[in-house]
């Protein structure tokens, strides 16, 4: 039914009927199931009498669902026929006009000018060959002159094109070439902020994916958890508002999209583009730290400064998600140290720009000292832990450095908690000076003394505070330093978290108070359920 303003509805479900404040639509373009942000959110928001949908990207062509808490989570499947450039769909003729339409292309023909060959040798050889079917498939050399030089004369042909091929998807590869500049040049002179619908026009496939669905559920508010989803929640929020209804959307910014890796030269632009397009459509803003808020402020002249929801552990896990859970493991007991030996813990993904060649480079200069890396997802291994591993090797510290498996998000602070310190390396890039990261939090609630590098937002607050020490990034004798330094005296950082309200304030539970208040501030006919 149409939901009028000051009503509240009435959701049948299969084990009760519950009164909402209204129906919350959450977009995330991920599967959800690591995305701990976007979980906590979900249950968060449906805890606080809010009726949840949160859709996200299935990881196949089938539809998923399940239940965070009261939050009904739909996974939905993205076909992605607009995620090829347009370029590959036309010939090169302009580039190199000999190069095939597409790599598929230029393998098919190169395997096919082999199997000639192949086949031609075959028949020669039969020829030659006494037993059954040699008279039948066999060819005099005489026969075959004619048929191998033109196999010859073709497969000297699919390697020139095939050589072009290649030669142009490099040129393309980056979109630096002076036509590809020229060509977005130009489309961000025509169109401006509309511009990455020539230069990027994937994002249209996130917008048909979700569209229909929706709109189905006709939202209160609509919450668009970070950059695509802005213009996706964005088109719904007009198109229900053109309907006649009150519909609030929110958008919650994960990252800062002008310091985010760019892929190749039109990527970066087309996303900046998007997100200004569908800025000025939210009604709300929220995201992960002061920093960031001030920096999101400025870029779009926002009205308001958006709310600050930082990424705070849980600290009381719902009973099922209790209930479903492994008992918390003893990380010195699967390090196979005890209680004396100094370790040192590092939580969350590898790749190359976290910094953990940094904590392995240091170990022989920190005989006596463990590193326990927690950094092993469900399912499927990070590709660039093979790399670490390698380096372990190569330093013979495969006895000191332990590669563990995740935990669950909320057991995090309490399985750390026997270490002696914690690690967070990350090198200097925009987005890891702007925020406050999950591990930073999980740390503090394990009580646990820092050592971080110096990126901006982290760096500052550790000095605040007073929970660690910093070192420059990407420097193994300063890492070394600050080690030495928090392991001498560990009690003297440990006791920052003494200071009254400090932690209370690091927590999710504090966190989706914020969030409430955001919503109740959008529709304040909707007032918590008694």
């Amino acid at each position: 039914m149409e939901i009028e303003e000051g009503m509240y509805m009435e959701l049948d479900s299969a084990t009760e009927a519950r009164r909402t404040r209204g129906r919350v639509v959450m977009l995330v373009d991920n599967t959800v199931r690591n995305d701990s942000r976007v979980q906590k959110a979900a249950r968060s928001a449906a805890d606080a009498g809010w009726d949840v949908v949160l859709f996200g990207l299935s990881p196949n062509r089938e539809h998923h669902s399940w239940n965070i808490g009261h939050a009904e989570v739909r996974l939905v499947p993205k076909p992605s026929p607009m995620g090829r450039h347009r370029f590959e769909l036309r010939r090169p003729l302009l580039r190199q006009p000999l190069a095939y339409r597409s790599d598929d292309h230029a393998k098919y023909r190169m395997q096919a000018a082999k199997a000639w060959r192949s086949d031609l040798n075959f028949r020669r050889a039969a020829e030659a060959a006494d037993g059954p079917g040699a008279r039948s498939a066999g060819g005099s050399p005489l026969r075959l002159v004619v048929p191998r030089v033109s196999a010859k004369v073709y497969s000297k042909w699919v390697g020139l094109r095939a050589r072009q091929t290649r030669r142009l998807r490099a040129s393309r590869k980056d979109l630096s070439a002076p036509i590809d500049r020229a060509t977005t040049a130009m489309w961000q002179k025509l169109r401006g902020e509309r511009a990455w619908r020539s230069l990027m026009p994937y994002l249209w496939d996130f917008e048909l994916t979700f569209a229909h669905h929706i709109d189905e559920l006709k939202p209160d508010i609509i919450h668009a958890h970070d950059f695509r989803m802005l213009g996706v929640g964005a088109r719904a929020a007009v198109r229900g508002r053109a309907a006649g209804r009150r519909v609030k959307l929110v958008w919650d910014a994960h990252e800062y999209v002008p310091g985010l890796h760019s892929p190749h030269s039109r990527w970066l632009l087309a996303h900046i583009a998007w997100e200004k397009e569908h800025v000025p459509f939210a009604d709300a803003a929220i995201t992960v730290s002061p920093t960031l808020a001030e920096l999101l402020k400025k870029d779009h002249k926002l009205k308001e400064m958006p709310a600050v929801v930082l990424n705070a552990p849980v600290m009381n896990p719902a009973p099922e998600e209790l209930a479903e859970a492994e008992p918390v493991p003893d990380l010195r007991e699967l390090c196979g140290i005890d209680k004396d030996t100094p370790l040192l813990a590092y939580v969350g993904g590898i790749n190359p720009v976290r910094g953990v060649e940094t904590i392995i480079e240091a170990l022989p200069s920190l005989p006596d000292v463990h590193v326990a890396l927690v950094s092993i997802p469900p399912g499927k291994r990070f590709p660039a832990l093979r790399k670490i591993e390698e380096l372990i090797e190569e330093l013979g510290v495969g006895d000191r450095a332990h590669v563990l498996p995740f935990v669950p998000h909320w057991q995090v602070p309490e399985f750390l908690s026997s270490a002696d310190a914690a690690v967070s390396p990350l090198h200097h890039l925009p987005n890891h000076e702007l925020a406050l990261s999950n591990k930073f939090f999980e740390y503090s609630h394990a009580r646990l003394p820092l050592i971080v590098s110096d990126i901006r937002t982290m760096a500052a607050m550790v000095e605040k505070t007073g929970q660690g020490e910093v070192f420059r990034a990407q420097d193994t004798e300063d890492y070394i330093r600050a080690v030495k330094a928090v392991l001498a005296d560990p009690g003297r950082y440990r006791k920052a978290y003494e200071k009254p309200g400090l932690l209370e304030g690091w927590t999710w539970e504090r966190q989706g108070e914020v969030l409430d208040e955001v919503y109740s501030k959008l529709l304040p006919d909707r007032p918590k359920l008694g």
